[in-house]
């Protein structure tokens, strides 16, 4: 059993559209806290989010509440094998959107102060069973040499393009970009499992640990070290929906200049199932062959897609600060 010396927070946002994929990470999480003698050092949190505020219900294939026990039950089942309690917030208002850049935002808000590190989890990922062991050496590590603020990231699966190479896992960056391709493990559209990452993983002895300059990350399984938040960095105001990770890089860029390291486990695979065919199950009227296709199909997306970005990267300048009243603007 592994006694962790510092105090971590893990938390997700889980869309009721989500809940046929969220049993996955529930399950990744509760295989990283197994082996743990110290659990409560360990803070997972979880928003459940049944606003029908952006997207409706089909409840011709399923009730709204029977959405809600299905996430009740995965998160009972957790706190009942492991003996642990799970921090649950259910957000159920159609009148005001909530979506992971509200919550995330708040999550290194709420846990900052709390814990030393800070984590963001998401449904469509597999945490690696080795995360908090991990983490714990590098938190340590990094306090040894008075190193306080910083990010990191685990190797990931394979991106869009070569610009992501430095954080993707080893195995990964080596290997062919085709797409479409649903069927090689190390596809972009390809969805592994926990056996499968596992399997990688469990054959690591030496970690291979670098520094990435510049920054480079996406949100799922972001890495905080708490510091960093409580020294003012965070997903600004202005992020509605989308792109809220990229402007939580350019903040951190604007506070520290590149002077605070990213560290990055190049051989320990995170896995981010992007492209899960179940990402968005029972949505009214929505149609396409993916899940990505089948929300870009609705305009209010398409149209917070386009003024998310126009805030990220104009944070610092005079440029409007689009809101959801834009969006819906007629």
């Amino acid at each position: 059993m592994i006694k962790l010396k510092n105090k971590f927070a893990i938390g997700c946002h889980m869309q009721w559209f989500e809940v046929e994929i969220a049993g996955c990470y529930i399950e990744s999480v509760k295989n990283a806290l197994k082996n743990l003698e110290n659990r409560g050092n360990v803070i997972i949190d979880v928003m459940i989010n049944m606003s029908q505020y952006l997207e409706k219900i089909d409840t011709s294939k399923i009730k709204k509440h029977e959405l809600l026990i299905k996430f009740k039950k995965m998160i009972s089942n957790l706190e009942a094998e492991l003996h642990t309690a799970v921090n649950v917030e259910i957000y159920d208002n159609d009148n005001l959107p909530y979506t992971i850049a509200n919550y995330r935002r708040d999550f290194n808000n709420k846990y900052c102060e709390k814990v030393d590190v800070l984590m963001w989890g998401e449904t469509d990922s597999l945490i690696p069973k080795q995360t908090f062991e991990i983490l714990d050496l590098l938190h340590s590590n990094n306090a040894n040499q008075n190193v306080h603020k910083y990010v990191a990231f685990f190797g990931g699966c394979k991106m869009w393009d070569e610009s992501w190479e430095p954080i993707e896992h080893n195995d990964f960056t080596d290997k062919p970009f085709i797409d479409g391709d649903k069927d090689n493990w190390w596809s972009l559209r390809y969805n592994m499992t926990i056996e499968e990452m596992n399997k990688i993983n469990d054959e690591v002895t030496d970690l291979d640990v670098r520094v990435v300059n510049p920054y480079k990350f996406n949100g799922c399984g972001l890495i905080i070290s708490s510091d960093v938040v409580k020294s003012g960095v965070n997903i600004p105001r202005g992020m509605m929906l989308i792109h809220e990770d990229t402007a939580f890089q350019n903040a951190l860029i604007k506070f520290f200049d590149g002077q605070i390291p990213q560290f990055v486990f190049k051989n320990i695979l995170l896995v981010h199932n992007r492209k899960h065919d179940k990402k968005r199950e029972y949505v009214l009227d929505e149609k396409g062959e993916e899940a990505s296709d089948r929300r870009r199909n609705n305009d209010w997306y398409k149209k917070v897609w386009k003024l998310d970005h126009h805030n990220a990267y104009n944070l610092f300048n005079q440029s409007k600060v689009y809101t959801w009243e834009d969006v819906f603007d007629e």
